[in-house]
């Protein structure tokens, strides 16, 4: 049979996922280690590091030129960190895996807790969630734009330009790092919607393809980012929306948890409810009631 091909980020962690794709393939099928191609492409958002996302087009710098890839038959499926895949995709391109989900925390680097930062401290992030969040807890800190991949943001660090950085522990681990910082307990800080997951699309009408990669799904947590992802599409939520959401599954229950704050973090709705998996009446339920409840400081930023 051709090689199956699968494109991915060329970042070092884009490439250990796309690697753990690749294994669980040939584990599902008995493939022999050439069957599945590893085709890196080179997105915007790897070559534009010294501006927030939301500046220059959010989180489709991440999928543009790997949807393009995909559509135009130049590779057969494409791996993403689902929560760097924008809310709304292509009609033509579908989630047709994801891997079973990792760590969803937080890890604070530079200090062992966010009661450990000095008054004033300065912490590096990208995203609006963890800014708000930091800023929701300490109204003090100063939040300074960080972004690049682990490696990038730890030589930031190392070099002052800020007192801390928040990762993603799921990242940290398989880059082999399990060891940098403190995880922070989602109690605390909950996260980004389908923080801790990969997920691997394909073309909508490609069975073959979709095929393929079915066999390696992970059944309870693509249910958790269906219900994590409609959440953020009812509340039509982009990368400005400083959201965090986590979907659990335990027997024949979903519980999703939700919350919505504004920028400087003094405003702040939370929700939970649980239903049935796949349930569609549920992330919708809950975005109209954090949006009914939100002040105007929140709601703004939920209106495009």
């Amino acid at each position: 049979m051709p090689r199956f091909r699968l494109g991915t980020r060329g970042s070092p962690l884009a490439l250990v996922q796309a690697n753990m794709v690749r294994d669980a393939l040939l584990a599902a099928h008995g493939w022999t280690p050439d069957a599945v191609e590893i085709v890196p492409i080179k997105t915007t958002g790897d070559r534009v590091q010294d501006r927030a996302l939301a500046e220059i087009g959010g989180k489709a710098l991440w999928t543009k030129e790997l949807d393009r890839a995909l559509i135009d038959n130049e590779i057969d499926c494409a791996v993403h960190s689902m929560k760097d895949v924008e809310t709304f995709r292509p009609d033509a391109i579908a989630i047709a895996a994801v891997l079973p989900r990792a760590d969803v925390r937080d890890r604070i680097v530079g200090v062992e807790s966010i009661e450990a930062l000095k008054q004033g401290a300065v912490i590096g992030t990208s995203s609006p969630r963890r800014a708000a969040q930091l800023k929701r807890l300490r109204p003090d800190l100063i939040t300074v734009l960080f972004r690049g991949n682990v490696d990038t943001r730890l030589a930031k660090l190392a070099a002052g330009e800020a007192d801390a950085t928040l990762l993603a522990a799921a990242g940290l681990e398989r880059l082999g790092r399990p060891d940098v910082g403190h995880a922070v307990p989602v109690e605390t800080m909950l996260p980004a919607p389908a923080q801790g997951i990969v997920g691997i699309e394909v073309r909508a009408d490609d069975v073959h393809a979709r095929g393929i990669v079915s066999a390696i799904d992970h059944v309870q947590t693509h249910g958790c980012v269906l219900a994590e992802r409609a959440l953020l599409a009812a509340l039509k939520a982009d990368c400005h929306s400083p959201v965090g959401a986590l979907a659990t599954i335990e027997g024949a229950i979903l519980t999703l948890r939700a919350e919505l704050l504004s920028e400087d973090g003094a405003f702040h709705v939370h929700a939970q409810e649980a239903s049935a998996p796949g349930d569609p009446a549920l992330p919708v339920a809950i975005a109209r009631d954090l949006l009914d409840r939100a002040p105007p400081e929140i709601r703004r930023l939920f209106e495009g």
